[in-house]
C-alpha cells in the first residue's frame, strides 16, 4: 500500500506507479491535513484526510474542516464533502500500487 504522505503529494498514476511531487513532498511533509488546507494545498488536503479515513485514523469530520477552510478562502463556495472530492478529483486510496516514483 502507497504509504500516507506518498498518497498526499501524488500528482498522478501510470498502470500501478504512483508519480510524486518530490519537492512538495519535502517541502509540506510535515505538516497535518487542517495545515495544509491553512497553505490553500487543498490536493494535498482532502488526499490526506481521504487516507486518514482509509486506515481509519480519522472519520469524515477532516474532511469537513477541509471543506470549512476552502469555503472560507475561496470565491466561489463548495456545497458537500463529495462535491470538494469531486472537484478535486480524489475519492479514495487506490488498491495495488506497486511503485512510486518521486519527480
Amino acid at each position: 500500500m502507497i504509504s500516507h504522505k506518498d498518497f498526499t503529494f501524488t500528482i498522478g498514476y501510470e498502470g500501478n506507479i504512483a508519480v510524486v511531487d518530490g519537492t512538495l513532498k519535502k517541502r509540506y511533509g510535515s505538516l497535518s491535513t487542517e495545515q495544509l488546507a491553512e497553505k490553500q494545498l487543498y490536493k494535498q488536503a482532502i488526499c490526506s484526510a481521504v487516507y486518514e479515513e482509509s486506515s481509519g485514523k480519522a472519520s469524515g469530520e477532516v474532511l469537513q474542516r477541509v471543506l470549512e477552510i476552502h469555503n472560507r478562502n475561496a470565491a466561489e463556495k463548495i456545497g458537500s464533502v463529495e462535491a470538494l472530492k469531486r472537484t478535486f478529483g480524489v475519492h479514495e486510496v487506490p488498491e495495488g500500487i506497486a511503485k512510486v516514483t518521486v519527480i
